[in-house]
């Protein structure tokens, strides 16, 4: 799995990182997504799944194959 994000669409509601704090994180200064680990262990993969559909702003792409 490799995960890309759009910090032009993040509105930084902070649930990815409430989901998976492993994998992402928030600029202090606006909240946006910081993506921590862009190659997730396989252990990480369902709470990433989760961050990504739960994104109101849909800003987390998952590449599967990757």
């Amino acid at each position: 799995m490799k995960i890309t994000v759009d910090e032009e669409k993040c509105c930084g509601a902070g649930q990815c990182v409430l989901i998976a704090p492993e994998v992402f994180d928030q600029r202090d200064e606006d909240g946006i997504v910081v993506l921590l680990d862009a190659a997730p262990a396989a252990d990480q993969h369902e709470a990433v799944r989760e961050s990504a559909a739960v994104c109101p702003a849909a800003a987390i792409q998952l590449h599967e194959d990757a």
